[in-house]
C-alpha cells in the first residue's frame, strides 16, 4: 500500500469513527430527551391525580367543614370512618348527625373512650353540638363519622359520600378521599392518632 493510499484509508477511517460517534452521541441525546419527557408526564399525571384526591371544603349556612378524609378498610370489614373538621362561624349553637352514606346502610357521628382499659364506642345521641365560635375536630380515637354496614370495602383513591344534617344550618353532601388503611390525619406524622392498637374495643348502636 502506498503512502498515499494509506493516507486515503485512514483519513476515511477516521471519517467513519467520527460519523458513528456523532451518531451514537445523537442517539443518546434523543433517548435522554424522551426519558426526560417520560418523567415530565409521569409527574403531571401524578400531581393531577393528587389533585383531584384533595378534599373540598364545604359552607352550609355558618357552618364550615374543612378537609374531610376517610380511611380505607379492609375486605370483609362491616364499618368504617370518616373524619373533618367543623367550625361554627354563626351565633347560635348547631347539632352535627350524618343521615346517610353511599357505601353503608347507616351514618352516624360517634365518640370514642377508654373505660377499664377498654375502648368504648357509641353513637352521638341526639346529634353532635357545636356551639358558636367553636371548631370540633372529628379525627382517629376521638369524634368521627361511622359507616356502618359496609355495603362495599373502602378502597384508597376513592371517595365516600355522606349527607350530613345540622339542626338549624340544614343539610350538605360531603365527599371524604379514602387515604390508606390506618393513614394519620393529613399534616401529622404517621402515628398519630389511631383506632387500632392495643386493649378491647366494644361498639353500642
Amino acid at each position: 500500500m502506498t503512502y498515499f493510499a494509506a493516507k486515503s484509508f485512514l483519513a476515511a477511517k477516521s471519517f467513519l469513527a467520527a460519523k458513528s460517534f456523532l451518531a451514537a452521541k445523537s442517539f443518546l441525546a434523543a433517548k435522554s430527551v424522551r426519558y426526560s419527557l417520560t418523567v415530565a408526564l409521569a409527574l403531571a399525571a401524578a400531581q393531577l391525580v393528587a389533585a383531584g384526591a384533595e378534599a373540598a371544603d364545604y359552607d352550609v349556612g355558618p357552618i364550615h367543614i374543612a378537609q374531610p378524609w376517610a380511611r380505607a378498610t379492609p375486605k370483609g370489614a362491616s364499618s368504617g370512618a370518616g373524619y373533618m373538621t367543623v367550625t361554627n362561624n354563626g351565633t347560635t349553637p348547631d347539632r352535627l348527625s350524618c343521615v346517610s352514606s353511599d357505601a353503608a346502610a347507616k351514618c352516624q357521628i360517634h365518640t370514642m373512650t377508654m373505660e377499664g382499659g377498654v375502648m368504648k364506642m357509641r353513637p352521638v345521641e341526639g346529634g353532635l353540638e357545636i356551639k358558636p365560635g367553636e371548631t370540633v375536630t372529628l379525627k382517629p380515637a376521638g369524634l368521627h363519622v361511622m359507616f356502618v354496614d359496609l355495603k362495599h370495602p373502602l378502597e384508597q383513591g376513592k371517595t365516600v359520600e355522606a349527607t350530613l344534617k345540622f339542626e338549624k344550618a340544614g343539610t350538605v353532601d360531603v365527599e371524604y378521599p379514602i387515604m390508606a388503611i390506618g393513614a394519620a390525619a393529613p399534616g401529622v406524622p404517621a402515628g398519630g392518632g389511631t383506632m387500632q392498637g392495643g386493649g378491647m374495643m366494644q361498639m353500642k348502636h
